[in-house]
């Protein structure tokens, strides 16, 4: 991912989008075929060189022209035949931003592929759901991880479709009118790079398509950082249902010992914060002036990059959490059973609204012997048995039979059938 945003590929794309537009205008007849031959056999440049051409010139394009121009030789005077500097940085910032949304979605499918896996191991192990941060009802740990392979799913179409919003090219000229370059030329030069014209350049590609390609990196990192925020909440030690794998002679503190900590996890969490940064600027950078101005220049120059190199290293780093993630279903189990039996309430609650107590009343049952539970412990069940407004309606085997926690997980199979599909 580093590479693609080094001046060495910057550049090298820039001679090839020079070249094919060259080409394209040989065939036309608009330059010799011999100066477009000219510029694929011995086009070339110095990053060095450049660089110091700049110095001078204070115009990377011309600078970048002018050091090709000394490896072609006259006929170099045909180069950018028609073309504005627009032509050459947008159509690279495409061809960059496509190759590195190409290794992003890699990255995607092998997350998606250890959340699968591990869904599937995990997919009949009973845990508590938490709503609030507090105890809910029974799920399972497979269909945890189920919900963050659907969500990746989505995350993955969203950036096919980003992509394709940024795979355009713009070979139009200034201010965008064709005036002194042929719209076949775009074209070609298009098709060759795996683009697509862009429809009204203006002379730059509108940041309306930049901007929706950055929006989809964040809200990816918006869910980087939900899987890794749940493994870190899974990980403190009063629940310990889950932690990071913790290598042979890893260190969890200078200080303590004993420590093991989600240092992983936390890392993600902050790595999601410096993408989501880039949305702003990318927003900001919509509102040009007239039919361009270069205000949007230095901020892609930044957040390109930024983006995109931290997203790949977050998303590489998160499927090597999934897949190595230490799980431990006695822990689960024990926090299921954990305040005797309270997790069952909503089941209670329905069989005496089923038995003719009004729901008003059942909730004032059922929630006065669950807060007596919560406050001195012992069994909810139990409590409940020994309630004679609440066996008056149910009898003791009646209330036992709601408190079975695979009631709660008879559906696991369709959830699993609508996120996976058939097995």
């Amino acid at each position: 991912m580093s590479a693609i945003w080094e001046p060495e590929t910057r550049y090298q794309i820039w001679l090839e989008i020079e070249t094919l537009a060259g080409e394209a205008q040989a065939r036309l007849g608009v330059i010799p075929e011999a100066a477009a031959r000219a510029v694929r056999e011995r086009g070339g440049f110095n990053v060095a060189r450049i660089d110091a051409i700049e110095q001078e010139t204070r115009h990377d394009v011309i600078a970048f022209l002018t050091n090709v121009a000394e490896h072609v030789g006259p006929e170099a005077r045909f180069l950018h035949q028609g073309m504005t500097s627009s032509d050459v940085l947008d159509t690279c910032l495409a061809v960059q931003l496509t190759r590195a949304a190409d290794i992003l979605l890699a990255d995607v499918d092998a997350l998606l592929a250890a959340l699968k896996r591990r869904a599937f191991e995990f997919k009949d192990t009973p845990c508590i759901g938490r709503s609030h941060g507090i105890h809910a009802e029974p799920t399972t740990f497979g269909l945890k991880l189920a919900g963050f392979f659907a969500e990746w799913t989505r995350n993955r179409d969203r950036l096919v479709a980003a992509r394709r919003e940024v795979a355009t090219c713009a070979i139009s000229g200034a201010v965008g009118t064709f005036a002194e370059i042929d719209p076949q030329v775009e074209a070609e030069v298009a098709a060759a790079l795996g683009l697509m014209p862009e429809p009204v350049s203006t002379q730059v590609i509108p940041r309306d398509r930049h901007a929706l390609f950055f929006a989809v990196l964040a809200v990816m990192a918006s869910s980087v950082e939900r899987l890794a925020t749940e493994i870190r909440h899974l990980q403190r030690t009063e629940v310990r249902e889950a932690e990071e794998y913790f290598a042979p002679g890893q260190k969890g503190s200078s200080a303590m010992p004993h420590k093991r900590n989600p240092i992983l996890t936390e890392n993600l969490t902050g790595l999601a914060r410096i993408v989501r940064s880039a949305v702003v600027p990318a927003l900001e950078n919509v509102a040009l002036w007239h039919e361009r101005d270069i205000s949007h220049s230095s901020v892609e120059r930044m957040i390109a990059p930024d983006a995109t190199v931290t997203l790949d290293f977050a998303l590489h780093r998160l499927a090597g959490v999934v897949d190595k993630l230490l799980v431990y279903p006695e822990a689960m189990q024990a926090n299921l059973e954990r305040f005797g039996g309270l997790i069952y309430s909503q089941r209670v609650l329905l069989a005496l609204t089923q038995a003719g107590v009004s729901r008003e009343d059942a909730y004032r049952l059922v929630q006065r012997n669950a807060m007596a539970t919560w406050s001195t412990g012992g069994s909810f069940l139990d409590r409940l048995i020994a309630d004679p407004e609440i066996t008056a309606c149910l009898d003791a085997g009646g209330l036992a039979a709601l408190f079975d926690p695979a009631y709660h997980t008879r559906h696991v199979d369709t959830i699993f059938a609508r996120v996976f599909g058939p097995q």
